[in-house]
């Protein structure tokens, strides 16, 4: 299995989606809902578009574990990849948001079914770096490459280069950080809708990176992994082109299948040269979720991607007599000590 591309993911059913007011600021991409249509219309358009992206990824044999949310107060939770990343040999990592609005996305519960269903050593949360007024917001501020160990990160508020910094030096890659603005001169606020890093294949507007040096810096370090390197315009951009991710399937008889999960309009924006490009390591899966894409994020801010190992279920689990006997209704221990369940 590729290290880049994982095989199962979390999603959040937004039963409560709009376009966030407190994001617009800075979200370049963002747009309002059409007019006359309410807020309950945008919502259940919203699922519909989660479930259809759920059933699609279910179909190329990803394994999709969803979350339901109602909280009216989280209209982003949509976008679960930027408060939580993992990583292989079990890490966790947990980020400070840049909006207030969005900081109550965090989920104990979708950390105790990692927990419970993964191989989880560490959970290293960020989120208190809150107060000081830096952010970095997972894998929308950076993009990582998880072969190469690098984390490519175009600088904005979402992204703060002393937490990048950090991160690196806490899960072991190596920071590539550089400037990257539209043709007003307007940064982009996520590295994510700019650069997709698959496992043979990197889709990225290097023409949105106004530094020269910096941009065949960049250019050069994707290049050396033997990856194709598919260049997006910023028209292109501004279709959410840049924000796709590979995942790993299953065909019907358990053969892997590597895929690239991007919406429909993404893909209506590539040219056919392009698409053969990609489509020569992985199958492009295309699903349409206009709505969603209001709030200027696409198929690649829906997904938190899980790279951990999958622990065996419970009853193939080889366990030890002491943990049977606290697993049992009644347990005395070998001791002979009987365990109460409320202590």
């Amino acid at each position: 299995m590729s290290a880049q591309a994982p095989s199962a993911v979390i999603l959040v059913r937004a039963t409560r989606f709009v376009p966030n007011p407190a994001t617009a600021a800075d979200n370049a991409f963002q747009a309002d809902a059409p007019s006359g249509q309410t807020e309950e219309s945008t919502s259940a358009h919203a699922v519909a578009e989660m479930d259809a992206l759920a059933e699609a990824l279910r179909a190329v044999g990803v394994r999709v574990h969803v979350f339901d949310d109602d909280d009216h107060t989280r209209p982003d939770s949509v976008f679960p990849n930027n408060w939580v990343s993992t990583h292989a040999g079990g890490a966790v990592a947990v980020y400070p948001m840049y909006a207030s609005n969005r900081r109550h996305e965090r989920r104990a519960d979708v950390l105790e079914m990692l927990k419970s269903e993964y191989r989880v050593q560490t959970i290293v949360d960020y989120s208190g770096l809150e107060p000081d007024g830096v952010f970095l917001e997972g894998t929308g501020a950076m993009v990582l490459d998880h072969v190469s160990r690098v984390a490519y990160t175009a600088r904005s508020h979402r992204a703060d280069a002393a937490v990048l910094e950090r991160f690196c030096t806490d899960f072991t890659y190596e920071p590539m950080a550089f400037d990257a603005v539209d043709s007003d001169g307007v940064p982009v606020y996520h590295t994510n809708v700019i650069a997709c890093i698959g496992t043979d294949v990197a889709m990225i507007a290097l023409g949105m990176i106004p530094d020269e040096h910096r941009r065949e810096q960049v250019r050069e370090r994707l290049a050396v992994t033997g990856r194709t390197i598919v260049e997006l315009t910023e028209e292109q951009i501004r279709e959410f082109a840049g924000n796709a991710v590979e995942l790993c399937g299953r065909t019907a008889d358990g053969r892997r299948r590597y895929v690239m999960a991007m919406s429909a309009r993404a893909k209506r924006s590539l040219r056919p040269e392009q698409v053969a490009a990609i489509e020569e390591s992985c199958e492009i899966v295309a699903v349409d979720i206009p709505t969603i894409e209001l709030a200027g994020g696409s198929v690649r801010c829906m997904i938190a991607g899980i790279h951990l190992d999958r622990r065996p279920p419970l009853a193939q689990a080889e366990l030890t007599e002491a943990v049977e006997a606290i697993n049992e209704d009644n347990p005395v221990t070998p001791d002979g000590r009987y365990v109460d369940g409320n202590a």
